[in-house]
C-alpha cells in the first residue's frame, strides 16, 4: 500500500459538505447506528512544507475559515462520535484552542503533539485514555472509546457513511482501512537512479485515511512498536499487524478522501464548499402580498439555475430552524425604504448565537414601484454591510424595478435570480454593501 493521494492532480467533489444525505449507489442502513462509543484523533502537527507557505496547511483559511475547523465539524456532526481529540505542535497549541472557542466547537480537546507523526498520533490515543482515569470513582475503562478513528486534519471532505464502514469494520477485525485504486505505477530505482523494476499496479492499493482500530489494538501497538517505528514510520495498520497480529480490513473508498497537500489544493476545497453551499436559500416576505408573488416568481427561476428556494413569511416557530441551519437567506422588501427590516433580521441571525463556521450570505431584494420614495443612501447600506460582514455575515443588495409588461417582468425575475445564484456562489467580499439593479 502507498500512503497519499492517488490523484494529486484531480480532486473529487464529495457528494455534498456539510452533511447531505449519502448516495444511494448502493442500498445502504436508513439510519446509521453504532451501538458502542467511538472518538476520533486527527493529528494536525504538520509543517505544511509542500505548499510553499508559511502557513500550516490545516491553518490556512477557506472562506475565512481554517482548514482543520472544516474537517473536525465533518466528525462533529455525526452523532455517534462522542469525542475528537486535535493534536498540533506545543507552538500551535494556543491557536488551536482560539479556533475551538471561536467556531463553538463543542466535542474537541486540544494535546500537544511530537516530533514525528507516529508520536504524535501515540500522543492523542493516550490522551484519550486519560480522559477517563481523570473522572473520580470510575474505572478507567468505563468510557474508554471501543473505537477509534484516525484521520488527517487535512482531508476535510470524508462522509458520515464511509466512518460507519470503518468504525464497524474495526471494531469486528481489531482494525480497518481506506483504500483506493493506484492511479500511477509504482517504480523501484537503483542506487543510480535508474530503473529497476516495476509494480503489477493491479495487485497494489493506495492507503488512505481514515483509518480504525479497537482502542486496545492502536494502543498496545504504540506500547511495543520500536523507537526507528516512531521515527522513520506513517503506517498505523502496519504497526497494528507487527505488534499486535491484527490484520486489517481493507475497505475501499470514496475519492472523496483526498489531501490538501498543495497550493492548488487549498483552492480547489474552497471551490468544492462554495459549490456545496450554493444549492438552496431561505427567502422571507414578510407576508406582503407583493413580496410573495415576486418570491413566487424568483423561486420558479431560481430552480432553472439549479437553487432550490425555500419560501417563508417568518422567522416564527417552525420557520426559526432555518436560522441555524441555512447557509443562504433572501429577504424581500416592498414598502419604503425597508432597509429596518434587513436590521430586523440580522439581529434575529445574531440572537440565534450561531457559530459561523462559514459566511453566511444575506440578500436584500428590493422591489420599485415608479411613485415610491429614493432609496436609502448607499452610505447607509454600506454602514449595515460593514457591521454585518464583522459577523460573518456577507450583505448584498438588489434593486428591482416592477413593471407591467409581463415579458419585462419575467426577464427583470430571471435576472435577479442569475444575480442571487452569483452571488450566493462567489461569495465576494468586493460586493458586500453593493445595491445591485436588476
Amino acid at each position: 500500500m502507498e500512503d497519499g493521494r492517488c490523484d494529486p492532480d484531480g480532486p473529487s467533489h464529495p457528494r455534498a459538505f456539510p452533511g447531505e444525505e449519502a448516495g444511494r449507489s448502493e442500498p445502504q442502513p436508513a439510519e446509521l447506528r453504532v451501538d458502542f462509543p467511538v472518538s476520533v484523533v486527527l493529528p494536525a502537527g504538520g509543517t505544511g512544507e509542500r505548499t510553499g507557505l508559511s502557513t500550516p496547511k490545516q491553518f490556512c483559511s477557506v472562506l475565512g475559515r481554517p482548514l482543520v475547523s472544516f474537517t473536525v465539524q465533518a466528525f462533529e456532526r455525526v452523532s455517534w462520535i462522542q469525542s475528537v481529540v486535535v493534536v498540533v505542535a506545543k507552538e500551535n497549541m494556543e491557536l488551536m484552542t482560539d479556533i475551538v472557542q471561536r467556531f463553538q466547537h463543542r466535542k474537541v480537546r486540544v494535546v500537544a503533539g511530537g516530533s514525528t507523526r507516529h508520536r504524535s498520533i501515540c500522543n492523542g490515543v493516550l490522551a484519550l485514555g486519560e480522559e477517563e482515569e481523570e473522572e473520580e470513582g470510575r474505572p478507567a475503562s468505563a468510557d474508554r472509546p471501543k473505537v477509534v478513528i484516525i484521520h488527517d486534519a487535512v482531508r476535510p471532505f470524508v462522509e458520515e457513511e464511509f466512518l460507519y464502514k470503518i468504525a464497524v469494520a474495526a471494531k469486528e477485525h481489531g482494525a480497518a482501512g481506506a483504500i483506493r485504486p493506484l492511479v500511477s505505477t509504482v517504480i523501484a530505482t537503483t542506487s543510480e537512479g535508474y530503473l529497476d523494476h516495476s509494480l503489477e499496479r493491479g495487485k497494489y492499493r493506495a492507503s488512505e485515511m481514515p483509518q480504525g482500530f479497537t482502542y486496545n489494538v492502536i494502543h498496545q501497538a504504540y506500547q511495543r512498536c520500536t523507537e526507528s517505528d516512531f521515527e522513520f514510520g506513517t503506517e498505523c495498520l502496519h504497526l497494528a499487524l507487527q505488534y499486535c497480529g491484527t490484520n486489517a480490513k481493507l475497505i475501499e473508498g470514496p475519492p472523496t478522501l483526498w489531501k490538501v497537500t498543495y497550493k492548488r489544493d487549498l483552492a480547489a476545497a474552497e471551490s468544492i464548499i462554495k459549490e456545496s453551499l450554493s444549492g438552496s436559500a431561505c427567502v422571507i416576505t414578510g407576508g406582503s402580498a407583493g413580496a410573495v408573488t415576486l418570491a413566487d416568481a424568483l423561486q420558479k427561476a431560481a430552480a432553472a439555475l439549479d437553487l432550490e428556494l425555500d419560501v417563508v413569511s417568518d422567522l416564527t416557530g417552525d420557520n426559526g430552524r432555518y436560522l441555524s441551519e441555512e447557509c443562504n437567506f433572501i429577504r424581500v422588501s416592498v414598502n419604503g425604504s425597508c432597509l429596518s427590516e434587513v436590521k430586523s433580521f440580522l439581529m434575529d441571525l445574531e440572537a440565534a448565537n450561531r457559530a459561523l463556521l462559514h459566511p453566511l450570505v444575506v440578500i436584500w431584494v428590493r422591489l420599485c414601484r415608479p411613485d415610491e420614495p429614493v432609496m436609502p443612501e448607499p452610505a447607509a447600506i454600506m454602514d449595515v454591510a460593514s457591521a454585518a460582514k464583522l459577523r460573518n455575515i456577507l450583505l448584498y443588495g438588489i434593486r428591482l424595478h416592477q413593471s407591467k409588461d409581463p415579458e419585462r417582468w419575467e426577464r427583470s425575475v430571471s435576472r435577479v435570480a442569475e444575480i442571487t445564484s452569483a452571488l450566493i456562489r462567489e461569495r465576494s467580499p468586493a460586493l458586500v454593501g453593493q445595491l445591485l439593479q436588476a
